[in-house]
């Protein structure tokens, strides 16, 4: 799981972070109204997001 963020080019990552944030506030927006199932997957949404902006922050500190 962490070579997959690694392994990818800083446009597809960027590209990544947007489709997570998305991803976020429509889980956001299901678990207000109940919809959601597993409120796991907002965690797990999170923590992938955390996980692109380490290796965004990671290749800026290295340029």
């Amino acid at each position: 799981m962490k070579n997959e963020f690694h392994n990818m080019t800083d446009a597809e990552l960027t590209t990544k972070l947007q489709e997570l944030k998305s991803e976020l506030f429509n889980l956001r927006f299901r678990h207000a109204s109940g919809q959601l199932e597993n409120p796991v997957s907002i965690r797990i949404c999170k923590r992938d997001i955390a996980r692109v902006n380490t290796e965004i922050r990671a290749r800026q500190a290295k340029a």
